[in-house]
């Protein structure tokens, strides 16, 4: 004897497949790993770190 489906649960698995392979694909496509994102954000700090470190500190007069 065959399975009962419920079929509106199966139309929105579909759509929920559908709108994972579109995030995928635009993820592939514009996304960055969370790394790639802290490695960018290490090196501007670092680079901000290294340039406050070459002011000079003068004294009043």
């Amino acid at each position: 004897m065959a399975r009962v489906v419920n079929l509106r649960t199966r139309r929105k698995q579909a759509v929920r497949d559908k709108d994972r392979q579109a995030a995928a694909e635009n993820a592939a496509r514009h996304g960055r790993a969370r790394a790639e994102q802290a490695i960018t954000q290490a090196r501007a700090d670092k680079a901000l770190r290294d340039l406050d470190g070459h002011f000079r500190e003068t004294e009043p007069d």
